[in-house]
């Protein structure tokens, strides 16, 4: 699965932040949720319109930008 075709980034959109599939919901969302503990399961059951993709897509984002993070020159 590519993140690129699920996170939308628009200026006028939650101040710029990376959102799933041009939704009001970031990315930032979705890892803050998973990192209180929630499951994959709980999230989808709070939120319907996300599915499991999207939450994996929020990951991959984290772990592309995490990557890009640590391969800049210092």
């Amino acid at each position: 699965m590519r993140y690129l075709d699920r996170i939308t980034i628009e200026p006028g959109k939650r101040g710029g932040k990376p959102c799933i599939r041009g939704m009001r919901i970031t990315v930032y969302d979705v890892l803050s949720y998973l990192a209180s503990g929630m499951s994959y399961e709980e999230i989808l059951e709070d939120f319907p319109y996300l599915t499991k993709e999207d939450i994996l897509a929020c990951l991959e984002y984290a772990v592309a930008r995490e990557r890009h993070t640590l391969m800049a020159p210092a």
